[in-house]
């Protein structure tokens, strides 16, 4: 199969664009604080709006996928995304800053279930892996760049130069972080003229992979789907509550200048989890999933309590290592997920999508417990409750397939393997 350039470019670029404006959320939490003068717990509902989207339109986006084609999915992915952007900054007010980031959180799901079938298509089944790889690069190199992006452009609606001189008379002068959603609203309209542009043809789909939705919640009832369903939630609540927590906790309890230092530490947090994604390849082909997996969600674990514990040194770097440590569990659990039936992969991608709702969760319960009992520090300690279960993982899945590694004396698929766990 010939590889169509333009449209992998672009998948790629839509991958960049996902985890560009979803990633923001971590930098400018203590900024949303300050503006809207709430709390931990009402500002825990900025991120549960907008990964409560994924709950809601995973399944139905694979059925619009189906009907309309992955571009035309796209195309309203983007118009979503540029309302919702335009909605923030035209009324900052919290009722309408809930919806615009639904908007935008069902814009993001709508795009994940449309363009991993596309790269698939347009780069050649042959080359997938290696497309998927070059996106999970894109997806780390956005969400390290989102937070560099929002430091120059809040010192420059602050000092009234560059682009931020421009953005500045739109937003109010407590509203800085506003700037990102401007920045978000222009890419969405580029990406949409991009898409209309550009020929897309249709992604092929056989019988089996054409599902109702009736078909596709019958998973629900499967119990091995239903178990990875709670670990997808799982990885996205760790990976979110760290992300969104991280900035205020350095501001609280080591007088981190959020914006700026704060935004730096996310920052670094998002480069070590990319760095990882690289050692992880390796990593897997030498070493069982399963057990990476157990030992990453250890390590994890301990670089945690050094981040919470330790000194202000310590904890600038423990928290990027946390997201180096984190790196491989997506993929590892995805796969495992897939790989433990013969059959209804699409339906099983989109229930895992679906638990990315486990974003939405995170960050409002450790607000509800830090104001429970005073102290963010304690309250950051409840993602150890997906991390447990992240770690069991590896204990209890049984994969048809497992990773293929480079022990010569052990067979890659045993008989007991190729027997269904469901």
């Amino acid at each position: 199969m010939k590889t169509n350039i333009p449209v992998v470019v672009l998948v790629l670029a839509t991958f960049f664009m996902i985890s560009f404006i979803t990633n923001i959320l971590g930098p400018i939490f203590p900024a949303l604080i300050d503006s809207f003068d709430i709390g931990l717990t009402l500002a825990g509902f900025f991120p549960f709006a907008f990964f409560i989207a994924y709950g809601v339109m995973s399944i139905p986006a694979g059925l619009l996928v189906q009907s309309w084609g992955e571009k035309h999915v796209m195309l309203l992915a983007f118009l979503l995304a540029a309302l919702g952007a335009m909605a923030f900054v035209l009324m900052p007010v919290f009722a309408v800053a809930m919806t615009a980031l639904f908007l935008l959180g069902s814009a993001m799901a709508l795009l994940q279930v449309a363009v991993n079938p596309l790269l698939r298509e347009s780069g050649g089944s042959q080359h997938f892996a290696l497309l998927s790889v070059l996106a999970q690069l894109m997806f780390g190199g956005a969400a390290t760049l989102s937070p560099l992006v929002y430091s120059h452009l809040f010192e420059q609606t602050q000092t009234g130069q560059g682009v931020g001189a421009m953005i500045a008379p739109s937003i109010p002068a407590n509203m800085g972080w506003l700037s990102m959603y401007w920045l978000f609203a222009a890419l969405s309209v580029a990406m949409l003229v991009w898409i209309a542009l550009t020929p897309i043809k249709r992604a092929q789909r056989n019988a089996g992979e054409r599902l109702s939705a009736k078909q596709s919640l019958q998973y629900f009832k499967n119990p091995t789907a239903i178990k990875f369903f709670f670990a997808i939630a799982a990885y996205v609540a760790l990976e979110q509550g760290i992300a969104n927590s991280m900035s205020v906790f350095l501001q609280q309890q080591h007088g981190l200048e959020p914006n700026t230092e704060g935004a730096a530490v996310v920052s670094h947090f998002w480069l070590s989890l990319t760095l990882g994604c690289l050692l992880g390849l390796v990593l897997l082909k030498c070493v069982d999933a399963q057990k990476l997996l157990m030992f990453f969600s250890v390590a994890a674990a301990l670089c945690l309590v050094v981040a919470l514990f330790g000194s202000q040194s310590l904890a600038v770097l423990a928290f990027p290592a946390c997201g180096f440590f984190l790196s491989i569990m997506w993929s590892v659990i995805f796969s495992l997920a897939l790989n433990s039936f013969k059959a209804g992969h699409g339906a099983v991608a989109g229930i895992l999508c679906t638990g990315i709702i486990g974003g939405a969760l995170a960050s409002p319960i450790i607000g509800a417990i830090s104001r429970g009992i005073g102290s963010l520090q304690i309250a950051i300690l409840a993602l150890f409750i997906p991390l447990i279960y992240i770690f069991s993982v590896g204990i209890w899945a049984r994969p048809l397939v497992r990773n293929h590694t480079l022990n010569l004396f052990k067979k890659s698929v045993s008989n007991e393997e190729l027997k269904s766990p469901s």
